[in-house]
């Protein structure tokens, strides 16, 4: 497959739903994520227009990337998980396309700060930094470098605190 350097984006509608599943499904080596996003579809933490697919030309989805409410302390943030693109379409900057977009929407619903738990080779380029930087922790064992934040507005310093992600992460 040829990768696009421009990759059109857009929100999940209904009918992207089984194929945001099986792109989760074919990503991850278990089924608990693509069970993840499924069961954040129902919870009160999901958000209209922050789940967020890369399409092809066909407009297929093959790459996608949620947010979905959490809280640094008693700050409402958002939560970046998963971002996931089909296999065959890896490497080619859906992913990037998709976590750009959904970042992008959510600085214009007027959202402020985002959390990953995450490579930390790949979300940097998004503006994300070591969340242990700003005091915000979890409450489970992750590498530090792997828990990142960001700020989506310029110059806005994040909150401190322990994160509270939505009931269907189970943490």
């Amino acid at each position: 497959m040829s990768s696009h350097s421009e990759w059109i984006t857009r929100a999940e509608t209904t009918a992207d739903v089984p194929a945001v599943r099986e792109i989760v499904l074919a990503a991850f080596e278990t089924p608990l994520e693509a069970d993840l996003v499924d069961a954040l579809r129902k919870d009160p933490a999901w958000i209209d227009g922050l789940s967020v697919v890369a399409v092809d030309d066909d407009d297929r989805p093959v790459g996608h990337a949620l947010l979905t409410r959490c809280h640094i302390g008693d700050t409402p943030a958002l939560c970046l998980a998963p971002v996931s693109v089909r296999p065959g379409r890896q490497k080619t900057g859906a992913g990037s396309a998709a976590t750009r977009a959904v970042l992008r929407a959510a600085a214009a619903m007027g959202e402020r700060f985002v959390v990953v738990l995450g490579h930390p080779g790949y979300y940097p380029r998004f503006g994300f930094g070591r969340a242990s930087e700003h005091g915000i922790g979890v409450t489970f064992e992750v590498p530090d470098e792997a828990l990142m934040a960001l700020s989506l507005v310029p110059g806005e310093p994040l909150p401190s605190g322990t994160i509270r992600y939505a009931a269907p992460f189970g943490i």
